[in-house]
């Protein structure tokens, strides 16, 4: 009866408001676009820009973890098995790689909700008057800087991409195609949000996580890097754009003396009073107690503390990636020989290492994260049969960190994560060096990343007694001829950034990916059964798929890329 009576009035009162002028009244409790966009509204709009730098989750992680590590020579999936995120599995054996993976669709739409954010301040910030909100061009090029980051993101898992800014109406979105844009127009688009970026950030911000020009420059840099090695149509690097390569060298020019290099490597991966330090460039900021319920969290890292720490042993160090590490006895890698044999973690003293090996992996026997009273066991691993017995380090923290938060089943942790840091830049201003024919000058620089890491045992030294790195000294050690010191430079970036989720991503720019990939594939398929059915696809598995969900939403305007 209630329900009777509460419907009849309600007609009545329908009845009644159509003979009065009540349609022609300002709806209340509803904002309008001009009472929104006001000098002190406009830092939600940026703050909600920035914070989709950490709205990522276990299975649409931002660190890329899945597609730039377990996707390439240096990591495992892990977890209870294959099938434990089975679509993660496939992307380590490059089989069954499909459009219709719902982690490859949430990671396109995440990606696309900090770009949308991104568009929405700048749209707002262009409807300010600069005497009522003095800020407004710094403010232009931090969203500038957050949405090439979005941009590069995407152009490097998916390739064809729909490029969209603020100047565009919502209602021309579904017909902007991902193939609008060619492979070299696209790359100049996004580097212009960084260009424009060097222009209006200041040297430094007082606020930490906000953009400051050395940030604008070094992503600026890695954009150039990219776009230097050119690709035809279907993936294959046909040259490099020496032009390209100089706007590398200009870029890193400004950043070089505006950061250093950390005295010891393990700082960039501590908790605390370690986090922004002189090497992190640009860092996506955490918290805890912050008045949420949880805190702002490293969701996207959630899954590779050990089962024995909490919860779910992903993301392990490959065995090629642990061989890598050992050292001839003038302190060089083993570039031809490094695999010939694996590493016993049983038999440490039977071989000579890079040190930053055991600030990359854990091995069972060792402290776990440099913490005597933690030992790292072979019992905390889930999976020995399948995935083996090494954890990756350098996203965990320490047992007793207080940042270390739970969120059963995981224990997520507050720590910083960097985006860019100093190595990073030179190191790719070392790689420009290299390929326009001045190798002399990147032989200081690969050294100086060299040199930081034999001085990177202070943690370790009570129990890593068997480290022996050495500089390259031409002459000596090495000829250092463009060929030589282009194998040292990349062999430098994997010891240096392994299981920080760009390993694959190089091995695509530089074209060495179905190259390398199948050699791998061949020693793993010896060692673990799932890997037999392993084989990289040359023209295919450069690139994710473009998500099924998004052509169809697209009504078919977004084109599929080839071979899927």
């Amino acid at each position: 009866m209630k329900k009777t009576l509460y419907i009849a009035g309600l007609l009545g009162l329908m009845f009644t408001a159509s003979c009065s002028d009540f349609l022609d009244n300002d709806p209340r409790g509803v904002l309008d676009e001009e009472q929104l966009v006001t000098p002190e509204n406009v830092d939600g709009f940026i703050i909600a820009a920035y914070s989709a730098l950490g709205n990522d989750h276990y299975d649409t992680p931002f660190s890329l973890w899945p597609y730039g590590n377990v996707r390439s020579d240096d990591a495992y999936k892990g977890g209870s098995g294959t099938n434990d995120i089975q679509d993660f599995h496939f992307f380590e054996i490059s089989n069954n790689i499909r459009p219709d993976f719902g982690e490859l669709d949430a990671l396109w739409y995440q990606h696309y909700v900090g770009i949308s954010r991104c568009n929405k301040a700048l749209k707002a910030l262009e409807q300010l008057d600069e005497g009522d909100y003095p800020l407004k061009q710094q403010r232009i090029g931090e969203m500038k800087f957050v949405r090439g980051h979005f941009y590069f993101m995407l152009k490097i898992l998916y390739r064809n991409i729909p490029y969209i800014t603020e100047d565009i109406p919502v209602e021309d979105y579904g017909q902007i195609s991902n193939t609008a844009l060619n492979n070299e127009e696209l790359w100049e688009a996004i580097a212009q949000n960084f260009e424009d970026a060097t222009g209006l950030l200041p040297d430094s911000q007082t606020q930490v996580g906000r953009a400051d020009k050395a940030a604008a420059y070094a992503y600026l840099a890695k954009v150039r890097l990219y776009q230097a090695y050119t690709q035809d149509d279907n993936y294959n690097v046909i040259g490099i754009n020496q032009e390209h390569m100089q706007q590398v060298l200009e870029a890193t020019s400004h950043v070089i003396g505006a950061a250093s290099l950390e005295p010891d490597f393990a700082n960039n991966f501590l908790p605390g009073q370690y986090e922004n330090g002189p090497e992190s460039i640009f860092s996506i900021q955490f918290s805890q107690d912050d008045g949420t319920l949880y805190g702002r969290l490293n969701y996207g890292d959630v899954l590779s503390l050990p089962q024995g720490l909490g919860c779910c042993d992903f993301h392990k160090p490959s065995q090629n990636l642990v061989n890598a590490y050992k050292t001839a006895a003038n302190g060089i890698p083993m570039f031809d020989t490094y695999n010939d044999a694996d590493l016993d973690y049983n038999a440490l003293n039977d071989y000579t290492v890079d040190p930053r090996l055991y600030h990359t992996v854990a091995l069972p026997g060792l402290p776990w994260k440099y913490d005597p009273e933690y030992t790292y066991v072979e019992s905390w691993v889930r999976s020995p049969s399948t995935y083996g017995y090494t954890a990756s380090l350098k996203e965990n923290v320490p047992v007793g960190c207080n940042c270390i938060v739970n969120i059963d089943p995981f224990y997520g942790n507050a720590k910083n994560r960097i985006q860019i840091r100093y190595a990073d830049v030179l190191l790719m201003r070392a790689e420009a060096l290299i390929e326009t024919g001045q190798q002399d000058q990147a032989l200081e620089l690969i050294n100086e990343i060299r040199n930081r890491a034999a001085n990177s045992t202070g943690l370790i030294s009570g129990y890593a007694t068997n480290t022996n790195i050495s500089p390259y000294i031409n002459g000596q050690n090495c000829t250092w001829t463009q060929e030589f010191a282009r194998e040292a430079l990349r062999w430098e970036r994997r010891l240096e950034f392994a299981m920080e989720g760009s390993r694959f991503f190089d091995l695509v720019r530089w074209g060495v990916a179905d190259e390398v990939m199948n050699a791998y594939y061949a020693e793993e398929k010896t060692k673990r059964a799932y890997y037999s059915d392993a084989s990289f696809d040359r023209n295919k598995e450069e690139y994710c798929p473009i998500p099924l969900a998004q052509i169809n939403f697209s009504q078919g305007v977004y084109h599929q890329n080839p071979g899927y």
